[in-house]
């Protein structure tokens, strides 16, 4: 069965939360979901991190990303933009660019914030760029879904996001899981519909 990557880097643990309800919805699309998430950077150069996190998703293989049928791509705002762990990531990917391993694949952004206008677009389009470099078929989400027009937290057709609140201690909303459902759910419908490809 073919499965679609949800790849996140998380800190305070919403944006983990956001990447199970995507899994939640690929799986209901009829589809593996395959959680990993990235290992933290430091700027001291002697620091490793562990073979394995001590909680939550294993850390990504080139495999993982290589052998899916789709990405799901998740990420806390910084100033606008994703994480430096998760950019980190990104710029080690240049064997799986020159093969096209992703050509043609759905892909898509997801992203959680301490405040309401705290870059929540910025930081999903900007995840958006290198997906579109890898030759992926960026999707969002519709109008369609209801919750869109009426969403008081995070929310967009870019992707779902999350309002963290200043202590980045807020649950994700009703809404904001439903979206995230959604989104894997779509992710699983085009992936199926483009055959898969490996």
């Amino acid at each position: 069965m073919s499965h679609i990557l949800i790849l996140y880097y998380s800190r305070y643990g919403a944006t983990s939360e956001m990447a199970r309800q995507i899994a939640r919805g690929v799986e209901g699309g009829g589809l593996e979901a395959r959680l990993r998430t990235v290992a933290p950077v430091s700027a001291n150069h002697e620091a490793t991190a562990p073979p394995v996190p001590e909680e939550g998703a294993p850390y990504v293989t080139e495999e993982d990303v290589r052998d899916c049928a789709g990405l799901a791509l998740g990420s806390p705002t910084r100033f606008g933009n994703m994480a430096a762990p998760m950019k980190y990531f990104i710029d080690s990917t240049s064997s799986l660019w020159l093969s096209g391993a992703l050509r043609d694949k759905p892909g898509a952004v997801f992203t959680s914030t301490s405040s309401m206008h705290g870059g929540q677009e910025s930081t999903l389009l900007s995840m958006m760029l290198p997906l579109m470099h890898h030759g992926m078929l960026i999707t969002g989400l519709p109008y369609s879904e209801p919750d869109l027009m009426s969403t008081r937290e995070g929310g967009t057709p870019y992707g779902p996001s999350h309002l963290a609140g200043t202590d980045s201690d807020l649950p994700l909303s009703e809404a904001e899981q439903r979206l995230c459902q959604a989104l894997g759910r779509r992710l699983a419908t085009l992936a199926t519909a483009l055959g898969g490809r490996k």
